[in-house]
Parts: structure tokens; C-alpha cells; sequence
């Protein structure tokens, strides 16, 4: 390796003799003086004695925690840059060590280049006051909204919080189900606007004429209809978050107006001259190709670098199958919170989960799971149940197929008929058929709509366009629990 541009003075501490030997060598060849401690007791000492320019350390040492050593330490050594590492890679570790003030986090197993950078970016702006995630609330709880210790959510964790103390504006790129919006709500929940509102807004369900309305607000005659003022949402997330959900579903003449209050900060309701500051942290995502639309023109491209100032690709599902597990069983404790029957899955049934395409991503696995929680009469969940719902032959299947399979519920329904003429062989189904298959439909669609909302009959009715009466004469007919879901 070259020598390091700037080199200094670092102190490894890790419990792991191993690991500190690692790590000193890698840095020495970098050309950096190097230290190594085991301990909490060590690193007090070494710190005294060697005076480092910046500190790695792991969480977990044999005499105490390293990250709720970083305040303490940075009281004393405002200007030592913190590198924090840890086996713990879950969002709360990563969130934790962004409000002690550490300058990076690093899970394990990190690359060594990696923290070579972070030593180098360490020592570059070492003595600076910008030390990230300092003015974070306080208290975190471990039931956050983002699930997963696999290698590509640490580097999403790792991004957030590297945004939580500023505004920059944010775009965050994914499939749809990846979870966009939750990622939206953490930065959000994290940072100094925590306190403000969250508002988003899909631009893709907004018709084209109503968008400028909805996003800045009109005034009282403005046009027709418009028989009093309403807050836009800019107005409504006033110093807090305002995402923008489908960003790349926007109209053209939307996105100008847009750009323009990104550019000056302010707005104004249509039909008003009045301008009003516009103190929001924008936030955007889209599952879309956003640089393919500008070259097709339906984009705007500087828009795109107004909004892309830190970029997050959230992994499909696919990408990052070692979280399913964890994912699964979260969204199975979560049904059971909400009155839901609680389930468990048997390692076979992971198994066969992490080896499904997901093409819906995470929300695709979370309906599943609710689905289970709430027809499944078994409290421990096997892969043959798991093969059911997934409604797949053998052991695995070819990508076309599933990808085939996600078209909607059409596709579904007449892929599992044909599957049902075809198990006839040359004879025909009984009869009454037409009745089996509508019951078979209308049994799951009544038990998941009245778990959505909770076992309320009156909104379940609403969301089907049934009436109150009919559904509760299909739930005794069906032998559904109209209590279900119900807390």
C-alpha cells in the first residue's frame, strides 16, 4: 500500500488480539503510528500515554461498553475523532454511536480499506466541531422500523446517519416494497426535526391538475371548487420532513415549481401573491430509473442533483437474504401485538422463505406473514406451510416463473386453476365449483380486511364497498371470528 497522506497517531482497542494485530499492521503499512489496547482499563491509559490523533474501538471490551465510553472520552478530547466498530450490526448500534458523537461506525466483519479511509477521513478533519448525530433525541428503542443486519442494510444505517445533524436533501432509490418511506420516517425520528411533522405525500396518486394545490396550498376562490384556504403540504411539515414519495411520477410543470422553492425557500398557495419561507428537510424516492427519464426528457435534470444530494439505494429483498429471518418473525410478534394468534417458524420454513425472489420485497414478505398469523392453525409455522402459501411446486423455482407470478392477482388466480383443472387429468372437477373457488377467495380477503382494521366491522365493510349487514352474515357463514385483530 502507498504511504498515507496524512498519517498519525491512532489507538485500536478490541478485545480481540487478533484483530488488533490485524488492524495495527494494516495501518502501519499506511504509514500511521499505531497503539493497541484490550480494554476499557487500557484504552484510559493509553490515551494518557499516547496522546492518539484517533481512536478505533470496538463496543463490546471485558471491563465495560466502548461507545458509552465516546461522551466521556470527547469531553475530555473534543478534537479525537471516534471510530466506532461493533458485532451488534443492527440500526440501534448504528444510531447509538451517531449520538455519542462518533465520528463512523464500522460493523463487523468491516474491510480493512475500509477503515483505513475512515482513519484517513478521520484525520483530515480532525479538530473540527462537526462531529454527526450529536443534536439526535435521545432515547432509542429497540422496535425501530428498519430490520436486518445483512451487509447492505449496515452501509443504509451507516448513511443515515451520517444525515441525521444536517438537511441535506436525500433520495432514496429502491424497488417498490423496499421499505422507502421507513427509511424516510428513521431520519426523520432521528434527527433535530424530530419534534416537527412528518408529512408525505405520494405524487403518484395526486392527479396532475390538483399537485401544485396539494403541495403549496390554495387560497379561497382560487379556482373552481376552492370555497375556502388550505394548507399545502410545505405549510402542514413546516420545520420538519416533507417527502416526496414516486418523486419520478411528477409532472414537468410540477417539477418546475418545485425547483424553484428549493431554490429560493419559499413558496406560494395558488391564487395568493404572499410568499411563505419554506423550513422544511426534503426528502424524495422513487422506484424509477430517475437519469432514463431525463434522457427521455420527463425529468428534470436539475432537479435530480437539487434532490440526489445524498443518495440511499435501499437492497431488494433478494439482495440481503440472511435478514429474512429476523424480518419474518418481527412481522409475526407485530401481528400478535395486535391481537393476531402468535406464531413461530421452524428452521426448515426460513430455509424455504430465503429461497423464494420476493419480487414484492418486504412488503410482500410482511402481508405474508400477516396472512399466516391469521389463517394458520399452527403455532409453529413448517416450510411445507410455507410452500403453500408461496403457492410453488418442488423446491425451488425458476426466477421467469415467480417474476410471472407477480403480475397480479389475476395471473395468480389462473395459474392456481390451471393447476386444478390439470390435477383432473382428463376428467372434470366436481360440480358446484364455481362456489368452492369464490368461498375459497372470499374466506382469506374477509379474515386479512377484518385484521387490518382491527376487527372493526363498520371500516372493513367501508374498504370492501359491502354492506355492514352483508359482511356480518359472510362472517358467520365463513366461521370468521369478527373479533379478530382486535386488541
Amino acid at each position: 500500500m502507498n504511504a498515507a497522506v496524512h498519517s498519525g497517531r491512532v489507538l485500536v482497542v478490541d478485545d480481540d488480539a487478533a484483530i488488533r494485530t490485524v488492524v495495527r499492521e494494516a495501518l502501519r503499512r499506511e504509514g500511521h503510528r499505531v497503539e493497541t489496547a484490550g480494554s476499557v482499563a487500557e484504552l484510559k491509559r493509553a490515551v494518557r500515554s499516547f496522546d492518539p490523533q484517533v481512536l478505533v474501538t470496538d463496543v463490546i471490551l471485558p471491563d465495560g461498553n466502548g461507545l458509552d465510553m465516546v461522551p466521556e472520552l470527547l469531553a475530555e478530547y473534543p478534537a479525537m475523532p471516534i471510530i466506532v466498530l461493533s458485532a451488534q450490526n443492527t440500526f440501534t448500534t448504528a444510531v447509538r454511536a451517531s449520538e455519542q458523537g462518533a465520528f463512523d461506525y464500522l460493523p463487523k466483519p468491516f474491510d480493512l480499506a475500509e477503515l483505513s479511509r475512515a482513519v484517513e477521513d478521520a484525520l483530515v478533519v480532525r479538530g473540527s466541531k462537526g462531529k454527526i448525530g450529536q443534536d439526535a433525541p435521545g432515547a432509542i428503542s429497540e422496535d425501530l422500523p428498519l430490520i436486518g443486519r445483512s451487509p447492505p442494510m449496515q452501509e443504509v444505517y451507516r448513511t443515515i446517519t451520517r444525515v441525521l445533524s444536517n438537511d441535506l436533501s436525500v433520495l432514496v432509490l429502491g424497488e417498490s416494497g423496499t421499505g422507502k418511506e421507513l427509511v424516510a420516517r428513521a431520519i426523520h425520528d432521528f434527527g433535530p426535526r424530530a419534534s416537527k411533522p412528518f408529512v408525505a405525500i405520494n405524487m403518484a396518486a395526486i392527479p396532475r391538475e390538483l399537485i401544485e394545490s396539494e403541495l403549496f396550498g390554495h387560497e379561497r376562490g382560487a379556482f373552481t371548487g376552492a370555497q375556502s384556504r388550505v394548507a399545502g403540504r410545505f405549510e402542514q411539515a413546516q420545520g420538519g420532513t416533507l417527502f416526496l414519495d414516486e418523486i419520478g411520477d411528477m409532472p414537468l410543470e410540477a417539477q418546475t415549481r418545485l425547483l424553484r422553492v428549493l431554490q429560493s425557500d419559499e413558496f406560494s398557495p395558488v391564487g395568493s401573491s404572499r410568499s411563505i419561507r419554506a423550513d422544511v428537510r426534503i426528502i424524495a424516492a422513487t422506484h424509477k430509473d430517475l437519469p432514463q427519464l431525463i434522457a427521455d426528457n420527463t425529468f428534470r435534470e436539475d432537479l435530480y442533483y437539487r434532490l440526489n444530494v445524498v443518495p440511499i439505494r435501499l437492497p431488494p429483498l433478494r439482495e440481503r437474504v440472511e435478514d429474512i429471518g429476523e424480518l419474518s418473525q418481527y412481522f409475526l410478534d407485530r401481528a400478535a401485538h395486535d391481537g393476531l394468534p402468535r406464531k413461530k417458524l421452524d428452521p426448515g420454513a426460513v430455509d424455504r422463505l430465503s429461497r423464494h425472489r420476493w419480487p414484492g420485497n418486504v412488503r410482500e414478505l410482511e402481508n405474508m406473514m400477516r396472512r399466516i398469523a391469521a389463517l394458520a392453525r399452527e403455532d409453529v409455522i413448517g416450510a411445507q406451510l410455507i410452500e403453500t402459501q408461496l403457492g410453488q411446486r418442488g423446491d425451488t423455482a425458476p426466477t421467469a416463473q415467480l417474476e410471472a407470478n407477480a403480475g397480479g392477482l389475476a395471473d395468480a388466480v389462473e395459474t392456481h386453476l390451471s393447476r386444478y383443472f390439470a390435477a383432473f387429468g382428463r376428467d372434470l372437477p366436481p360440480d358446484g365449483m364455481y362456489e368452492r373457488i369464490l368461498a375459497e377467495v372470499e374466506r382469506p380477503l374477509l379474515s386479512l380486511s377484518m385484521a387490518a382494521v382491527r376487527g372493526n366491522q363498520l371500516k372493513a365493510a367501508k374498504m370492501l364497498g359491502i354492506n355492514r349487514n352483508t359482511l356480518r352474515k359472510k362472517l358467520t357463514e365463513l366461521g370468521i371470528n369478527p373479533q379478530i385483530g382486535r386488541r
